[in-house]
């Protein structure tokens, strides 16, 4: 590509950054002090439409360059990401209880309240209806007023309303309060962006994944407490049980910092600074010294920068690949409860038709629907274990697609006409698979974008994933008193679609970092030489 056509121009703005942070035990004052200096470039638009790139710089240009990655990477994962992980993973935690507790909130207002199915599946629609709407919003908070900010709202928002919930009067109360919980949790994807971008891209990966074993943790916990609580103590009750892990979160948000990354892009360069310090300091380590590459943005968080030429085809796919993955995921968690309480998948084809006689006949959770429950969200345990290993070994791109194949493979035998055993054996491999496709795309979003439009991108990808996610109950529960044979068809139909869809994305991110700006390559960053100052920088450290 011609850059010199774009009428571009390129200079540094560059400043030592001195920085001093109170004393702290083990350290001497002079171990806090970092010497850095910010090269910043800067990024705006003109009246004419036009864009331009300016960057100032007057030190030496023989001096060693660093960009956020080279810093991390030399700081190493330590204390620090430890602390920030169990924080984010209770949000994690958080999410995965309102989200999993809708399987089991169902069949119980069923009964309670003489709910026909279709009400039932409003119920847990209307909480995707609330993500699907506020998800881009979210995103563009995010991007334009920070991370931290934007997850510690929405974790407030669905711990408030989670809580009002249990005293919902009546059906219509409940409706209205869980889809202001949708709303809420439409940003909490927006963790995974804040944890991402402390961590160096060599580590990024791994943590990102087993960050999942909190969202697991959270699936299994809740019906677990189910278990217990529902039989003595009801529905109410677990709702408020369910909201325990964002409590935590919110306590502690206090000690939460904003990503350095996005303070640098914003030009908050002191507070970046001041971050990167303190996660030195936590971990143990010394802040590499150097000129530090910032690329500043005053245009964040616009959607037509989705569709620009060098992005537009990644974001439609991954917005096919979310929508997939999300109404394959949630398609088989309701399915399971529908399957346990007609016995069998034998007892369910026959009896499919039968069930619009008498609408409002209802069959409560048995402790073995719960334990058989149980052992299907064990599955995603494994799952985030399988792409664990797929994603540093075969890559993002092969592992969605073999996820999404696995995960049709295994549907097919519910065809059948199959007892209890064998049919908990099945759906536990086939939520396996697909849990650990919705790691990896977890995973690769958040990689595939710039710290500009990060967020946006991360929060439309949810709002396509809660799209499907709305679907799935009026198939999983709705069109299965229909038709089972229907009903498997489509999820297993919508699955193959998706296996060819990772295939033809453009990029594939395994061990690259991720891209601070678009603007990267017009400013001439060139990661062959951030690489080789990051070696230099590691071997002098290990000297020392």
């Amino acid at each position: 590509m011609d850059y010199w056509s774009k009428s571009r121009s390129v200079f540094f703005k560059c400043h030592r950054s001195h920085l001093r942070e109170e004393p702290f035990v083990g350290q001497s004052d002079e171990d806090q002090n970092t010497d850095n200096e910010i090269c910043t470039i800067v990024s705006r638009k003109f009246d004419s439409g036009g864009e331009n790139s300016a960057s100032r710089c007057g030190s030496d240009e023989t001096e060693e360059t660093l960009t956020v990655d080279d810093i991390l990477e030399t700081i190493g994962f330590g204390k620090f990401h430890w602390k920030l992980s169990f924080l984010v993973g209770f949000a994690w935690t958080g999410e995965a209880m309102e989200m999993m507790i809708l399987s089991i909130l169902g069949p119980q207002l069923h009964c309670e309240w003489r709910l026909p199915s279709y009400k039932m599946a409003v119920i847990l629609s209307v909480v995707f209806l609330g993500m699907v709407m506020s998800a881009p919003g979210w995103g563009y908070v995010s991007d334009n007023y920070g991370r931290r900010v934007c997850l510690i709202i929405c974790i407030s928002w669905i711990l408030f309303y989670g809580l009002l919930s249990t005293f919902s009067p009546g059906y219509g109360w409940l409706l209205v309060l869980r889809g202001l919980v949708g709303i809420g949790i439409g940003g909490n994807s927006q963790s995974t962006i804040l944890y991402s971008e402390f961590l160096s891209f060599k580590k990024r990966g791994t943590c990102i994944i087993m960050m999942s074993f909190f969202w697991s943790g959270g699936a299994v916990f809740i019906v677990f407490i189910a278990l217990w609580v529902m039989p003595t103590f009801g529905w109410r009750w677990l709702l408020g049980v369910s909201t325990l892990p964002l409590a935590i979160f919110v306590c502690f948000t206090f000690w939460l910092p904003e990503s350095p990354r996005f303070d640098l892009l914003t030009g908050n360069t002191e507070r970046a600074m001041v971050t990167l310090q303190r996660v030195a300091r936590e971990n143990g380590k010394t802040m590499p010294q150097g000129k530090v590459i910032a690329h500043k943005q005053k245009d964040r968080g616009q959607i037509k920068d989705l569709f620009s030429p060098e992005y537009r085809r990644t974001t439609l796919l991954l917005w096919f690949i979310w929508f997939a993955i999300a109404f394959c995921y949630y398609g088989i968690v309701f399915l399971t409860t529908e399957l346990f309480q007609s016995g069998d998948s034998c007892e369910a084809s026959q009896g499919a038709n039968l069930e619009p006689s008498c609408s409002l006949e209802c069959n409560y959770l048995t402790s073995t629907d719960y334990n058989d429950l149980l052992w299907t969200t064990f599955a995603e345990i494994p799952g985030v274990f399988g792409a664990l290993l797929m994603v540093e070994r075969i890559g993002r791109k092969k592992s969605l697609a073999l996820c999404f194949f696995m995960f049709s493979l295994f549907i097919l035998p519910l065809y059948a006409c199959i007892g209890r055993i064998p049919l908990t054996i099945f759906i536990f491999i086939a939520r396996a698979f697909i849990t650990g496709g919705y790691q990896v795309v977890n995973l690769y979003t958040p990689e595939v974008f710039p710290t500009e439009n990060r967020a946006l991108a991360m929060g439309t990808c949810s709002s396509m994933a809660k799209v499907g996610s709305l679907i799935s109950p009026f198939v999983s529960q709705v069109m299965i008193r229909k038709s089972i044979y229907l009903t498997l068809s489509v999820f297993c139909g919508c699955s193959l679609l998706a296996v060819f869809m990772p295939l033809i994305l453009p990029s594939e991110t395994l061990g690259k970092r991720l891209q601070e700006s678009s603007l990267n390559k017009e400013a001439g960053v060139q990661t062959t030489a951030m690489s080789q100052t990051h070696h230099r920088l590691t071997k002098r450290s290990k000297n020392n």
